[in-house]
């Protein structure tokens, strides 16, 4: 390809991509901080054969910059965006495995190995003194802390926590939710997690509590229970297991328990993942939704109750990604720059995506039988 032939190649390429940026009010090198500023031409034509893969992939290169990055995808996403940058050839291979393959049980694993395992510091830096890597509930809190502790309690109510109770949570982390159901409500956890690090640290902190915490798959449970919680981690089970799941629970459920679920999920019925999320941050990440999940509980559950609490998302993204920034100089020595381009993309990413309400997140609380006279809970803040 001849120079003649390159240059014009880039223009077509900045042609289509100011289609999608003209209609969100974003300009080119512009003034305003949501205005991308190009510092390498050959962004246009990696973003037009790549769409959102070849978007992120080149931010993280420094090819681009945005002064809120948040808001540039707040703008972006508010709009329809068009089939090509959705449907590049990365995300249609990735969309073509995804509905013709099903992954073996030891990949439950690999999320735990390759993001939550990377590092206690960044987290512990991140998250705050709960660990608690989900949306929190800010109806009436000022502080992440707070916020956090409320959707701790939040659960605890929705799901009738009483003093006695056996309690498994599906993907629990750091153990937060755990200590504090021990702690205020009397309840004896379980909590299951298939990150090393999260169970080393969270065992040794709550070492001598009446909470318990396992390295395992939750398809290995064989224990019952008075209530279960799974929160952020429905997300990882994958579409072709979802009915899977709902069956283990609802095996681990005593006949009179609850079962609250607590999940990211999409306004449409998908079976892919955005291409760059899935290779950089969540691989195998599967977002529900509530048809999907209806679907999975059909013959295993009554759903009692049903919230969204997806606009809580932004704030806490938000809240996480000022933790991550003042604490970059010391985890520096540790994660390189490109770590650190890498990390606020997705953190500000999603803040937009949330924003736009593109993406929710649902509460349900559901009952093996149906709750004897209804299902209620008091929805008054403690």
């Amino acid at each position: 390809m001849t120079q003649q032939d390159e240059r014009e190649a880039m223009y077509t390429a900045r042609y289509f991509i100011e289609e999608v940026l003209t209609p969100a009010g974003i300009t080119i090198n512009g003034t305003a901080p949501y205005d991308i500023h190009i510092h390498d031409e050959r962004f246009y034509n990696r973003v037009l054969s790549s769409g959102t893969l070849g978007l992120g992939e080149s931010y993280v290169d420094g090819w681009w910059d945005v002064d809120a990055l948040d808001v540039f995808f707040t703008r972006i996403v508010s709009r329809e965006l068009p089939a090509w940058i959705i449907y590049s050839p990365p995300a249609l291979l990735r969309r073509i495995i995804n509905e013709l393959t099903n992954l073996p049980q030891w990949r439950a694993f690999h999320i735990g190995k390759s993001h939550y395992d990377i590092g206690n510091d960044l987290y512990k830096a991140m998250l705050g003194s709960t660990m608690s890597y989900s949306c929190a509930y800010w109806r009436m809190s000022k502080t992440l802390d707070e916020a956090q502790t409320a959707k701790y309690d939040l659960v605890c109510r929705k799901l009738g926590l009483q003093k006695g109770h056996r309690l498994l949570d599906i993907g629990c982390g750091w153990g937060g939710l755990a200590q504090y159901a021990a702690e205020h409500y009397g309840a004896s956890v379980v909590g299951v997690t298939v990150s090393r690090e999260q169970e080393r640290l969270a065992s040794k902190f709550y070492k001598g509590q009446s909470v318990e915490i396992r390295y395992q798959n939750y398809r290995d449970l064989r224990d019952h229970f008075d209530r279960i919680v799974s929160i952020g981690m429905f997300e990882h089970v994958g579409y072709k297991n979802y009915r899977t799941f709902m069956e283990v629970v609802r095996n681990s459920l005593n006949d009179n328990g609850l079962f609250l679920l607590h999940t990211i999920g999409t306004l449409k019925s998908v079976t892919d993942t955005d291409p760059w999320v899935e290779q950089y941050i969540f691989p195998d990440a599967k977002l529900p939704s509530l048809a999907q999940i209806a679907h999975a509980t059909e013959g295993t559950f009554v759903i009692e109750d049903l919230e969204n609490i997806g606009a809580n998302y932004d704030p806490t993204l938000m809240a996480w990604c000022r933790n991550f920034d003042a604490a970059w100089p010391q985890l520096q020595s540790r994660y390189n720059k490109r770590f650190q381009r890498l990390w606020r993309y997705y953190l500000l990413m999603c803040a937009g995506l949330f924003r736009a309400r593109r993406q929710q997140v649902w509460q349900l609380v559901l009952s093996k039988q149906g709750a004897p006279g209804g299902y209620y809970y008091d929805g008054a803040l403690q």
